[in-house]
Order: C-alpha cells, then sequence, then structure tokens
C-alpha cells in the first residue's frame, strides 16, 4: 500500500538544503567556528563534507536527527561504557 503524499508532506520536518533546520544551523555554527578559528575559507570545506553526510542520513530518514537527540537524552552513561564500548539502557 502507498502512503498518502500529503500525510508524508504534513509529517516531514521542516527541510533546508535537503537536511533538517536544527542540523542546517548547527552545521552552520560550526562553519562559521572554524572560519574564525583557521580565517580560511579552506575551513569550511568539513561543513560541506558534514553536510554530504548528513544529507544521506536525511535521505534514508528525514527524523534521523531528532531520533538521535531523544536517544542522547533519554539513555544516560553508565560507568563501564569504556569497558563496553557501548551504553546500556537502564529503566
Amino acid at each position: 500500500m502507498a502512503s498518502d503524499r500529503l500525510f508524508r508532506a504534513l509529517a516531514r520536518p521542516q527541510m533546508v538544503a535537503g537536511v533538517t533546520y536544527p542540523f542546517f544551523v548547527l552545521n552552520g555554527i560550526v562553519g562559521a567556528e572554524l572560519f574564525l578559528i583557521f580565517k580560511s575559507l579552506f575551513a569550511l570545506v568539513p561543513v560541506f563534507v558534514i553536510h554530504g553526510i548528513g544529507y544521506a542520513a536525511h535521505l534514508r530518514d528525514p527524523h534521523i536527527m531528532s531520533v538521535w537527540l531523544t536517544k542522547l537524552r533519554r539513555i544516560p552513561r553508565v560507568p563501564n561504557r569504556n569497558l563496553w564500548g557501548a551504553n546500556v539502557y537502564r529503566p
């Protein structure tokens, strides 16, 4: 069954240049900081690389940024995280 185009359009987050608005703003802040630190236009190259990675991730799931931020907020760091290389969920 095909999904409804109107529902998909209304449920999709606000996008700018293929990525969500919060990702775009965060990437812009990183770019401004790199430009101010290095005082060179070549410092903006990582911004385009980060945007490309974000674009590829947002093609698969437009809500990837909000899912990732929710995961970071909900799952606390555990003391043995360095030993196992991952976090575990504790209710």
